[in-house]
């Protein structure tokens, strides 16, 4: 039969009021240790993850998958595209060429990177279309060497729709007048806002448009951009593909490209998550200091429940009780905090940039441009199983010297 009486006294020691005033406060500072540890953990570990969403939405989300190269033309881009699309995991396929040029307007230069698209296929593979922010990606058909660019770029440039940019690509003509660099004049027809450094740093004109730029024949293409249903296979997938595919082709996926900046934010999850958890332990350090105050001052009243028949166990247990109570109070609090707080931090920063005019994200240090937050629940109950564990750790060396109370020494002068 289960004897309740232990975690009874356990839960009452835990609710009392105490003389001692220092007690009380090493107390509340325990359970106040945990929950900002816990809120803190959960806090930081959610804003972790949102970068994390935001560099697979947004960076990979405008970056391709993976990449099936030609030498430096790929041969019957549709045939090959046909043979792409039937293998395993691939969603969808798109034509492109590419180039790094530097654009100019006016006194204004910046260096980006030129892509050549079908509109149309591209927005299967791409989620530009839905970034579209002036004008719009199927002008790129419509208009003679129109040109698309984040809208970062623009402003560096001063230009908005209608306006023209020069394209300087890293190239030169030579002819009976010397050596001059490749120009080629666009007009601007759509912008583009994700939010990130691509921003800055990508442009996009028509894939027909491309071919006659880099001088290839009508309706050749550099490359196939592919997307698959789940990106972490891409790295596999890709080379499937190019022994598939006839040729001599080049590979490459996002785990080249921005494979280390997703690496980075994993590993600054694990041992930002690792730091922070040291706030816990340091907390739970405190129910130790509580508990062994408590046992000192509860003494006579330890020796007296053992004379009234309480085992060394069931000492043991009052203690363990008080402990955990403590314990999962305060890691209760800092789950409603965090939990609040994480599905919240997007928005008070927001206002608090507002209210001040400060920027605290900046695109061209960050890849985004506002802080992310997404509340994981699988790390909600990793923090909790892990303040439970440290927790009842830091319960049992107090609650054994309670039970090493020797009835007749506690009571001989009372």
């Amino acid at each position: 039969m289960i004897n309740f009486l232990p975690v009874t006294i356990g839960l009452r020691y835990a609710r009392a009021k105490r003389a001692n005033h220092f007690i009380s406060f090493i107390s509340f500072s325990s359970i106040a240790g945990l929950a900002l540890g816990v809120m803190v953990l959960i806090t930081v570990l959610s804003v972790m993850n949102g970068f994390d969403r935001e560099l697979r939405q947004r960076i990979l989300g405008m970056v391709p998958h993976a990449t099936l190269w030609g030498n430096p033309e790929l041969d019957d881009w549709q045939a090959s595209a046909s043979i792409v699309e039937r293998m395993p995991n691939v969603i969808a396929v798109a034509p492109n060429t590419q180039a790094q040029v530097m654009f100019q307007s006016g006194s204004s230069v910046h260096g980006a990177i030129l892509n050549g698209i079908n509109p149309e296929l591209e927005k299967k593979v791409s989620i530009i279309d839905e970034h579209i922010v002036t004008g719009s990606l199927e002008a790129l058909n419509d208009t003679r060497f129109g040109i698309v660019l984040g809208g970062q770029l623009a402003r560096r440039l001063g230009v908005s729709i209608g306006d023209k940019v020069t394209a300087i690509l890293p190239k030169a003509n030579v002819s009976i007048v010397g050596v001059s660099p490749v120009l080629k004049r666009f007009t601007l027809v759509g912008t583009f806002e994700v939010g990130a450094e691509l921003d800055s740093s990508l442009a996009y004109i028509n894939i027909n448009d491309a071919a006659k730029l880099k001088r290839y024949p009508e309706g050749s293409v550099e490359a196939l951009r592919i997307a698959f249903d789940d990106l972490f296979v891409a790295s596999s997938r890709i080379w499937d593909i190019a022994h598939a595919v006839p040729g001599q082709n080049r590979v490459s996926d996002w785990t080249r490209t921005h494979g280390n900046l997703f690496q980075a934010i994993q590993m600054e999850k694990t041992m930002i998550g690792l730091l922070l958890l040291l706030i816990v332990a340091v907390a739970a350090f405190n129910i130790v200091s509580t508990l062994v105050m408590v046992v000192t001052d509860k003494r006579n009243d330890i020796a007296i429940l053992r004379t009234m028949g309480l085992t060394s166990g069931q000492v043991m247990c009052v203690f363990i009780v008080q402990g955990i109570f403590i314990g999962m109070l305060g890691t209760l609090i800092g789950v409603i905090l965090g939990v609040t707080l994480a599905l919240n931090v997007s928005d008070i920063i927001a206002g608090v940039q507002s209210l001040l005019d400060v920027q605290f994200l900046n695109a061209d240090v960050y890849f985004i441009n506002y802080l992310p937050s997404q509340l994981e629940w699988s790390d909600v109950r990793v923090i909790v199983t892990s303040a439970f564990i440290m927790t009842v750790l830091a319960t049992i060396y107090p609650a054994w010297r309670a039970s090493k109370v020797e009835p007749a020494e506690a009571l001989r002068y009372e």
